[in-house]
């Protein structure tokens, strides 16, 4: 179920030229030594995917970051999810 809401994450909405980027853990292991970690963000109570996006973008800007990367996401009523935020070096 995890797999499939990160994709869900992944495939919803385009993402804005001036936002945070989502990134998914295997493109971010190609380009890793070109980040630093600038913090860890959450969010809960969404009641959409694409909401609980939106949210970890605007989380991810507010740190300054370049880029996120979902590291778990879960549903019961609601969506819950947690992401790393890199900034490029």
């Amino acid at each position: 179920m995890k797999k499939v809401i990160v994709g869900i994450f992944i495939s919803t909405l385009s993402v804005s030229a001036f936002a945070a980027e989502l990134m998914s853990k295997a493109d971010f292991a190609k380009v890793k030594d070109e980040y630093t970690k600038v913090g860890t963000i959450t969010t809960s109570d969404e009641m959409a995917p694409s909401d609980a996006r939106k949210e970890l973008e605007k989380k991810a800007e507010e740190k300054g970051g370049d880029i996120f990367v979902v590291t778990s996401a879960e549903t019961k009523d609601k969506i819950h999810g947690t992401a790393e935020v890199y900034k490029k070096k």
